[in-house]
Protein backbone atom coordinates (compact mmCIF):
# COMPACT_ATOMS: atom_id res chain seq x y z
CA UNK A 1 0.00 0.00 0.00
CA UNK A 2 2.88 2.18 0.85
CA UNK A 3 4.86 1.65 -2.32
CA UNK A 4 1.44 2.31 -4.42
CA UNK A 5 0.80 5.33 -2.11
CA UNK A 6 4.50 6.68 -2.83
CA UNK A 7 4.22 6.04 -6.95
CA UNK A 8 0.87 7.70 -6.67
CA UNK A 9 2.57 10.73 -5.03
CA UNK A 10 5.37 10.59 -7.65
CA UNK A 11 3.36 10.94 -10.42
CA UNK A 12 1.80 14.17 -9.19
CA UNK A 13 5.12 15.54 -8.42
CA UNK A 14 6.84 14.68 -11.70
CA UNK A 15 6.01 17.64 -14.19
CA UNK A 16 5.95 15.51 -17.49
CA UNK A 17 3.91 12.72 -16.03
CA UNK A 18 1.17 15.13 -15.62
CA UNK A 19 1.73 16.89 -18.31
CA UNK A 20 1.05 13.39 -20.22
CA UNK A 21 -2.30 12.46 -17.84
CA UNK A 22 -3.07 16.06 -18.22
CA UNK A 23 -2.79 15.36 -22.15
CA UNK A 24 -5.21 12.25 -21.83
CA UNK A 25 -8.23 13.83 -20.03
CA UNK A 26 -7.74 17.12 -22.42
CA UNK A 27 -8.15 15.06 -25.38
CA UNK A 28 -10.65 12.85 -23.96
CA UNK A 29 -12.93 16.00 -23.15
CA UNK A 30 -12.35 16.87 -26.74
CA UNK A 31 -13.31 13.63 -27.70
CA UNK A 32 -16.52 13.91 -25.92
CA UNK A 33 -17.58 17.16 -27.28
CA UNK A 34 -17.08 16.05 -30.95
CA UNK A 35 -19.84 13.31 -29.99
CA UNK A 36 -22.49 15.68 -29.38
CA UNK A 37 -22.08 17.94 -32.55
CA UNK A 38 -24.78 16.55 -34.71
CA UNK A 39 -24.80 16.41 -38.67
CA UNK A 40 -27.83 18.93 -39.44
CA UNK A 41 -31.59 18.10 -40.08
CA UNK A 42 -32.17 14.91 -38.14
CA UNK A 43 -35.24 13.61 -36.59
CA UNK A 44 -34.05 13.11 -33.12
CA UNK A 45 -37.16 11.18 -31.99
CA UNK A 46 -36.93 8.57 -34.71
CA UNK A 47 -33.20 8.09 -33.82
CA UNK A 48 -34.10 7.35 -30.44
CA UNK A 49 -36.64 4.84 -31.18
CA UNK A 50 -34.68 3.48 -33.76
CA UNK A 51 -31.87 2.83 -31.29
CA UNK A 52 -33.99 1.61 -28.68
CA UNK A 53 -35.13 -1.43 -31.01
CA UNK A 54 -31.78 -2.27 -32.68
CA UNK A 55 -29.06 -4.28 -31.04
CA UNK A 56 -26.78 -3.71 -33.81
CA UNK A 57 -26.65 0.15 -33.90
CA UNK A 58 -26.15 -0.03 -29.79
CA UNK A 59 -23.34 -2.43 -30.50
CA UNK A 60 -22.02 0.52 -32.93
CA UNK A 61 -22.59 3.04 -30.66
CA UNK A 62 -20.59 2.22 -27.83
CA UNK A 63 -17.65 1.43 -30.10
CA UNK A 64 -18.07 5.08 -31.50
CA UNK A 65 -18.67 6.65 -27.62
CA UNK A 66 -22.04 7.42 -28.06
CA UNK A 67 -21.41 9.51 -31.24
CA UNK A 68 -23.76 7.27 -33.31
CA UNK A 69 -26.56 7.83 -31.21
CA UNK A 70 -26.25 11.43 -31.95
CA UNK A 71 -25.51 11.43 -35.36
CA UNK A 72 -22.20 13.30 -34.82
CA UNK A 73 -19.58 14.61 -36.58
CA UNK A 74 -17.62 11.33 -35.06
CA UNK A 75 -20.25 8.76 -35.31
CA UNK A 76 -17.62 6.60 -37.00
CA UNK A 77 -15.77 6.51 -34.23
CA UNK A 78 -11.89 4.89 -34.80
CA UNK A 79 -13.70 2.05 -37.06
CA UNK A 80 -12.57 2.91 -40.18
CA UNK A 81 -8.83 3.05 -39.06
CA UNK A 82 -9.61 -0.40 -36.92
CA UNK A 83 -10.83 -1.80 -40.32
CA UNK A 84 -7.61 -0.74 -42.50
CA UNK A 85 -5.23 -2.06 -39.51
CA UNK A 86 -7.35 -5.12 -40.16
CA UNK A 87 -7.22 -5.12 -43.03
CA UNK A 88 -3.30 -4.50 -43.59
CA UNK A 89 -2.53 -7.40 -41.14
CA UNK A 90 -4.43 -10.07 -43.54
CA UNK A 91 -2.18 -8.42 -46.66
CA UNK A 92 1.20 -9.22 -44.40
CA UNK A 93 -0.18 -12.86 -44.94
CA UNK A 94 -0.18 -12.43 -49.27
CA UNK A 95 2.30 -9.90 -49.77
CA UNK A 96 6.07 -11.12 -48.30
CA UNK A 97 7.08 -7.10 -49.15
CA UNK A 98 4.55 -6.48 -46.59
CA UNK A 99 5.60 -9.11 -44.29
CA UNK A 100 9.40 -7.82 -44.08
CA UNK A 101 7.99 -4.19 -43.83
CA UNK A 102 6.48 -5.09 -40.57
CA UNK A 103 9.00 -7.77 -39.22
CA UNK A 104 12.14 -6.91 -39.85
CA UNK A 105 12.63 -3.38 -40.84
CA UNK A 106 12.32 -2.33 -37.32
CA UNK A 107 10.85 0.45 -35.75
CA UNK A 108 10.87 2.37 -38.76
CA UNK A 109 9.39 -0.08 -41.13
CA UNK A 110 6.42 -0.39 -38.29
CA UNK A 111 6.02 3.39 -38.59
CA UNK A 112 5.68 3.27 -42.56
CA UNK A 113 3.51 -0.41 -42.11
CA UNK A 114 0.61 2.32 -39.38
CA UNK A 115 1.07 5.61 -42.39
CA UNK A 116 -0.27 2.82 -45.19
CA UNK A 117 -3.05 1.93 -42.59
CA UNK A 118 -4.08 5.42 -42.07
CA UNK A 119 -4.20 6.30 -45.49
CA UNK A 120 -6.43 3.34 -46.32
CA UNK A 121 -8.34 4.47 -43.47
CA UNK A 122 -9.70 7.44 -45.66
CA UNK A 123 -11.86 5.90 -48.49
CA UNK A 124 -13.16 2.86 -45.57
CA UNK A 125 -14.55 6.43 -43.66
CA UNK A 126 -15.76 7.64 -47.15
CA UNK A 127 -18.05 4.14 -48.11
CA UNK A 128 -19.02 4.02 -44.44
CA UNK A 129 -20.32 7.67 -43.87
CA UNK A 130 -22.46 7.36 -47.19
CA UNK A 131 -23.65 3.96 -46.63
CA UNK A 132 -24.80 5.16 -42.53
CA UNK A 133 -26.48 8.27 -44.52
CA UNK A 134 -28.27 5.74 -47.10
CA UNK A 135 -29.51 3.81 -44.11
CA UNK A 136 -30.74 6.47 -41.87
CA UNK A 137 -32.36 8.51 -44.88
CA UNK A 138 -34.70 5.52 -45.61
CA UNK A 139 -35.47 5.04 -41.89
CA UNK A 140 -36.83 8.92 -42.38
CA UNK A 141 -34.32 10.31 -39.90
CA UNK A 142 -32.23 12.24 -41.81
CA UNK A 143 -33.77 14.03 -44.84
CA UNK A 144 -33.70 13.34 -48.47
CA UNK A 145 -30.21 15.05 -49.35
CA UNK A 146 -29.13 17.01 -52.39
CA UNK A 147 -25.75 15.43 -54.28
CA UNK A 148 -23.82 18.90 -53.15
CA UNK A 149 -25.23 18.05 -48.82
CA UNK A 150 -24.52 14.63 -49.27
CA UNK A 151 -21.20 15.00 -50.35
CA UNK A 152 -20.88 17.42 -48.02
CA UNK A 153 -22.19 15.41 -44.84
CA UNK A 154 -19.99 12.45 -46.11
CA UNK A 155 -16.89 14.37 -46.14
CA UNK A 156 -17.84 15.95 -42.88
CA UNK A 157 -18.26 13.02 -41.03
CA UNK A 158 -15.23 10.94 -42.67
CA UNK A 159 -13.38 13.68 -41.69
CA UNK A 160 -14.76 13.49 -38.22
CA UNK A 161 -13.24 9.87 -38.12
CA UNK A 162 -9.80 11.12 -39.48
CA UNK A 163 -9.75 13.12 -36.12
CA UNK A 164 -10.49 10.99 -34.02
CA UNK A 165 -7.57 9.01 -35.66
CA UNK A 166 -5.25 11.32 -35.56
CA UNK A 167 -6.32 12.40 -31.47
CA UNK A 168 -5.60 8.69 -31.10
CA UNK A 169 -2.20 8.94 -32.64
CA UNK A 170 -1.51 12.05 -30.26
CA UNK A 171 -2.13 10.16 -27.11
CA UNK A 172 -0.21 7.45 -28.24
CA UNK A 173 2.68 10.08 -28.35
CA UNK A 174 1.68 12.67 -25.92
CA UNK A 175 0.06 11.06 -23.57
CA UNK A 176 -0.14 7.66 -21.74
CA UNK A 177 -1.21 4.17 -23.21
CA UNK A 178 -2.46 3.66 -26.91
CA UNK A 179 -4.62 6.36 -28.64
CA UNK A 180 -7.01 4.04 -30.24
CA UNK A 181 -7.65 1.66 -27.36
CA UNK A 182 -8.06 5.02 -24.86
CA UNK A 183 -10.65 6.50 -27.34
CA UNK A 184 -12.75 3.28 -27.25
CA UNK A 185 -12.23 2.58 -23.86
CA UNK A 186 -14.03 6.53 -22.98
CA UNK A 187 -16.87 5.55 -25.52
CA UNK A 188 -17.80 2.37 -22.93
CA UNK A 189 -17.06 4.08 -19.81
CA UNK A 190 -19.32 7.01 -21.44
CA UNK A 191 -21.94 4.66 -21.69
CA UNK A 192 -22.08 3.05 -18.66
CA UNK A 193 -24.51 5.37 -16.90
CA UNK A 194 -27.33 4.60 -19.78
CA UNK A 195 -26.48 1.61 -19.42
CA UNK A 196 -27.40 1.06 -15.61
CA UNK A 197 -29.98 3.68 -15.58
CA UNK A 198 -31.74 1.61 -17.77
CA UNK A 199 -30.98 -1.72 -15.69
CA UNK A 200 -32.29 -0.12 -13.11
CA UNK A 201 -35.23 1.01 -14.54
CA UNK A 202 -36.06 -2.67 -15.90
CA UNK A 203 -35.15 -3.85 -12.12
CA UNK A 204 -38.17 -6.14 -11.11
CA UNK A 205 -38.00 -7.26 -7.29
CA UNK A 206 -39.12 -10.66 -8.20
CA UNK A 207 -35.80 -10.94 -10.20
CA UNK A 208 -33.36 -10.12 -7.35
CA UNK A 209 -31.57 -13.61 -6.91
CA UNK A 210 -30.77 -13.28 -10.64
CA UNK A 211 -28.98 -10.03 -10.41
CA UNK A 212 -27.38 -11.12 -7.70
CA UNK A 213 -25.91 -14.35 -9.66
CA UNK A 214 -24.99 -11.91 -12.26
CA UNK A 215 -23.56 -9.55 -9.76
CA UNK A 216 -21.30 -12.30 -8.57
CA UNK A 217 -20.71 -13.98 -11.79
CA UNK A 218 -19.44 -9.91 -12.87
CA UNK A 219 -16.90 -10.05 -10.15
CA UNK A 220 -15.50 -13.66 -11.16
CA UNK A 221 -15.58 -13.13 -14.79
CA UNK A 222 -13.64 -9.66 -14.17
CA UNK A 223 -10.96 -11.16 -12.09
CA UNK A 224 -10.85 -14.25 -15.08
CA UNK A 225 -10.04 -11.32 -17.31
CA UNK A 226 -6.72 -9.92 -14.79
CA UNK A 227 -5.39 -13.38 -14.31
CA UNK A 228 -5.77 -14.46 -18.00
CA UNK A 229 -4.51 -10.91 -19.34
CA UNK A 230 -1.29 -11.04 -16.47
CA UNK A 231 -0.41 -15.18 -16.89
CA UNK A 232 2.70 -15.74 -18.45
CA UNK A 233 4.77 -19.10 -19.62
CA UNK A 234 8.35 -18.46 -18.53
CA UNK A 235 10.93 -20.10 -20.95
CA UNK A 236 14.29 -19.92 -19.04
CA UNK A 237 17.02 -18.79 -20.85
CA UNK A 238 20.81 -18.84 -20.26
CA UNK A 239 23.51 -16.94 -21.40
CA UNK A 240 27.12 -18.73 -22.13
CA UNK A 241 30.31 -17.65 -20.46
CA UNK A 242 32.41 -15.56 -22.77
CA UNK A 243 35.98 -14.81 -21.38
CA UNK A 244 36.93 -11.34 -22.68
CA UNK A 245 40.76 -10.11 -21.52
CA UNK A 246 40.96 -10.59 -18.17
CA UNK A 247 36.92 -10.62 -16.97
CA UNK A 248 34.34 -13.29 -17.66
CA UNK A 249 30.68 -11.89 -18.88
CA UNK A 250 27.84 -14.28 -19.15
CA UNK A 251 26.42 -17.28 -17.31
CA UNK A 252 23.71 -15.33 -16.27
CA UNK A 253 20.42 -17.57 -16.30
CA UNK A 254 16.89 -15.41 -17.14
CA UNK A 255 13.50 -16.62 -18.77
CA UNK A 256 11.42 -15.15 -21.78
CA UNK A 257 7.98 -14.18 -20.80
CA UNK A 258 5.40 -15.56 -22.94
CA UNK A 259 2.36 -14.58 -22.68
CA UNK A 260 -1.10 -16.68 -22.26
CA UNK A 261 -3.04 -14.37 -24.30
CA UNK A 262 -0.78 -12.88 -26.45
CA UNK A 263 -3.13 -10.81 -28.77
CA UNK A 264 -4.82 -9.17 -25.87
CA UNK A 265 -8.04 -7.60 -26.87
CA UNK A 266 -7.81 -6.84 -30.77
CA UNK A 267 -9.16 -10.60 -32.01
CA UNK A 268 -12.34 -9.26 -30.03
CA UNK A 269 -12.40 -5.27 -32.08
CA UNK A 270 -11.15 -7.56 -34.87
CA UNK A 271 -14.14 -10.53 -34.86
CA UNK A 272 -16.72 -7.32 -33.86
CA UNK A 273 -15.66 -5.15 -37.10
CA UNK A 274 -15.93 -8.38 -39.13
CA UNK A 275 -19.41 -9.41 -37.57
CA UNK A 276 -20.46 -5.49 -38.15
CA UNK A 277 -20.30 -5.20 -41.42
CA UNK A 278 -22.53 -8.23 -43.03
CA UNK A 279 -25.02 -6.78 -40.55
CA UNK A 280 -24.78 -3.15 -42.04
CA UNK A 281 -24.74 -4.49 -45.93
CA UNK A 282 -27.84 -6.26 -45.18
CA UNK A 283 -29.58 -2.93 -43.18
CA UNK A 284 -28.37 -0.83 -46.19
CA UNK A 285 -29.73 -3.49 -48.85
CA UNK A 286 -33.23 -4.04 -46.37
CA UNK A 287 -35.41 -1.31 -48.40
CA UNK A 288 -34.15 -1.31 -51.46
CA UNK A 289 -36.50 -1.35 -54.23
CA UNK A 290 -34.98 -4.23 -55.82
CA UNK A 291 -36.42 -7.84 -54.74
CA UNK A 292 -33.46 -9.98 -55.33
CA UNK A 293 -31.58 -7.60 -53.29
CA UNK A 294 -34.57 -7.57 -50.78
CA UNK A 295 -34.73 -11.09 -50.57
CA UNK A 296 -31.33 -11.61 -49.93
CA UNK A 297 -30.61 -8.87 -47.29
CA UNK A 298 -33.96 -10.34 -45.10
CA UNK A 299 -32.63 -14.64 -45.06
CA UNK A 300 -29.02 -12.41 -44.18
CA UNK A 301 -30.85 -10.75 -41.04
CA UNK A 302 -32.48 -14.08 -40.16
CA UNK A 303 -29.68 -15.47 -39.77
CA UNK A 304 -27.70 -13.14 -38.01
CA UNK A 305 -30.95 -12.38 -35.43
CA UNK A 306 -30.39 -16.27 -35.20
CA UNK A 307 -29.09 -16.38 -31.27
CA UNK A 308 -26.97 -19.68 -31.89
CA UNK A 309 -25.47 -19.04 -35.23
CA UNK A 310 -24.77 -15.88 -34.11
CA UNK A 311 -22.88 -16.63 -31.35
CA UNK A 312 -21.26 -19.44 -32.77
CA UNK A 313 -19.56 -17.51 -35.69
CA UNK A 314 -18.72 -14.94 -33.17
CA UNK A 315 -17.14 -17.32 -31.43
CA UNK A 316 -14.93 -19.11 -34.19
CA UNK A 317 -14.19 -15.66 -35.62
CA UNK A 318 -12.27 -14.60 -31.81
CA UNK A 319 -10.66 -18.04 -31.92
CA UNK A 320 -9.49 -17.45 -35.15
CA UNK A 321 -8.11 -13.78 -34.76
CA UNK A 322 -6.56 -14.63 -31.80
CA UNK A 323 -3.83 -17.09 -33.76
CA UNK A 324 -3.81 -15.18 -36.46
CA UNK A 325 -2.49 -12.10 -34.96
CA UNK A 326 -0.60 -14.04 -32.64
CA UNK A 327 1.16 -15.37 -35.53
CA UNK A 328 1.93 -11.78 -37.30
CA UNK A 329 3.01 -10.76 -33.80
CA UNK A 330 4.77 -12.98 -32.48
CA UNK A 331 7.67 -14.34 -35.16
CA UNK A 332 9.83 -17.51 -32.77
CA UNK A 333 12.49 -17.58 -35.77
CA UNK A 334 13.12 -14.09 -35.33
CA UNK A 335 13.67 -14.47 -31.67
CA UNK A 336 16.03 -17.61 -31.70
CA UNK A 337 17.74 -15.80 -34.05
CA UNK A 338 18.22 -13.11 -31.65
CA UNK A 339 19.05 -15.60 -29.12
CA UNK A 340 21.97 -17.31 -30.66
CA UNK A 341 22.87 -13.75 -31.86
CA UNK A 342 23.56 -12.69 -27.91
CA UNK A 343 24.86 -16.18 -26.88
CA UNK A 344 21.88 -17.00 -25.47
CA UNK A 345 19.81 -20.75 -25.72
CA UNK A 346 16.85 -22.67 -23.83
CA UNK A 347 18.71 -25.11 -21.85
CA UNK A 348 18.30 -28.92 -23.53
CA UNK A 349 17.47 -27.30 -26.75
CA UNK A 350 19.47 -26.10 -29.71
CA UNK A 351 20.16 -23.11 -30.77
CA UNK A 352 18.53 -22.01 -33.99
CA UNK A 353 15.67 -23.68 -35.64
CA UNK A 354 14.91 -26.14 -33.12
CA UNK A 355 14.87 -23.34 -30.67
CA UNK A 356 11.91 -21.22 -32.94
CA UNK A 357 10.15 -24.91 -33.47
CA UNK A 358 10.26 -25.06 -29.49
CA UNK A 359 9.06 -21.72 -29.22
CA UNK A 360 6.58 -22.02 -31.30
CA UNK A 361 5.12 -25.25 -30.17
CA UNK A 362 5.08 -23.46 -26.83
CA UNK A 363 2.89 -20.16 -28.31
CA UNK A 364 0.36 -22.92 -30.21
CA UNK A 365 -0.26 -24.36 -26.71
CA UNK A 366 -1.04 -21.45 -24.71
CA UNK A 367 -2.47 -19.57 -27.19
CA UNK A 368 -5.23 -22.29 -27.62
CA UNK A 369 -5.75 -21.41 -23.58
CA UNK A 370 -6.09 -17.39 -24.66
CA UNK A 371 -8.19 -18.21 -27.61
CA UNK A 372 -10.98 -20.37 -26.00
CA UNK A 373 -10.99 -17.77 -23.18
CA UNK A 374 -11.27 -14.75 -25.73
CA UNK A 375 -14.03 -16.24 -27.18
CA UNK A 376 -15.82 -17.48 -24.21
CA UNK A 377 -15.92 -13.69 -23.09
CA UNK A 378 -17.14 -12.74 -26.01
CA UNK A 379 -20.10 -14.87 -26.04
CA UNK A 380 -21.00 -15.08 -22.65
CA UNK A 381 -23.17 -11.63 -21.76
CA UNK A 382 -24.85 -13.13 -25.32
CA UNK A 383 -25.76 -16.30 -23.45
CA UNK A 384 -26.71 -14.36 -20.36
CA UNK A 385 -28.99 -11.87 -22.22
CA UNK A 386 -31.11 -15.08 -24.42
CA UNK A 387 -31.24 -16.61 -20.75
CA UNK A 388 -32.23 -13.57 -18.64
CA UNK A 389 -33.95 -11.17 -21.47
CA UNK A 390 -31.98 -8.64 -19.62
CA UNK A 391 -30.78 -6.42 -22.67
CA UNK A 392 -28.27 -4.08 -21.29
CA UNK A 393 -25.81 -7.26 -20.95
CA UNK A 394 -25.70 -7.69 -25.11
CA UNK A 395 -22.78 -5.79 -24.60
CA UNK A 396 -21.28 -6.55 -20.67
CA UNK A 397 -18.09 -9.26 -21.72
CA UNK A 398 -16.42 -7.21 -24.78
CA UNK A 399 -17.04 -4.17 -22.90
CA UNK A 400 -15.11 -5.49 -19.69
CA UNK A 401 -12.52 -7.35 -21.66
CA UNK A 402 -11.40 -3.53 -22.97
CA UNK A 403 -11.89 -1.82 -20.37
CA UNK A 404 -9.88 -4.28 -18.01
CA UNK A 405 -6.96 -4.57 -20.91
CA UNK A 406 -6.68 -0.73 -21.24
CA UNK A 407 -6.64 -0.04 -17.59
CA UNK A 408 -3.48 -2.58 -17.08
CA UNK A 409 -1.63 -1.07 -19.75
CA UNK A 410 -2.24 2.57 -18.80
CA UNK A 411 -1.26 1.23 -15.62
CA UNK A 412 1.50 -0.80 -16.63
CA UNK A 413 2.99 2.39 -18.77
CA UNK A 414 2.59 4.74 -15.98
CA UNK A 415 4.72 2.23 -13.83
CA UNK A 416 7.48 1.83 -16.06
CA UNK A 417 7.53 5.97 -16.31
CA UNK A 418 7.98 5.92 -12.52
CA UNK A 419 10.61 3.39 -11.99
CA UNK A 420 12.72 4.93 -14.90
CA UNK A 421 12.27 8.06 -12.76
CA UNK A 422 13.30 6.83 -9.81
CA UNK A 423 16.37 5.05 -11.12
Amino acid sequence: MNTFLGKLSHIFRDRDLRKRILFVVLALIVFRVLTTIPIPGIDTARLATLFANSQFLGLLNIFSGGGLSNLSIVMLGVGPYITASIIMQLLTIMIPALKALYHEEGEAGRVKFAQYSRRLSFPLALIQAFSFIVIFQRQGIIPDLEPFALILNVLIISGGSMLLMWLGELITEFGMGNGTSIIIFAGIVATLPTAISGTIAAYDPSQLPLYIGILALALVVTYSVVFVTEAERPIPVTYAKQVRGMKVYGGVSTYLPLRLNQAGVIPIIFALSIMLFPQMLFNFFATSTNVILQSVSSVGLSLINNHLLYNSFYFILVFAFTYFYTAVTFDPLMISENLQKSGAFIPGVRPGMPTAEYLSKIVTRITMVGALFLGFIAVLPLLLQSASGITTLAIGGTSLLIVVSVVLDVVKKMDAQVNMREY
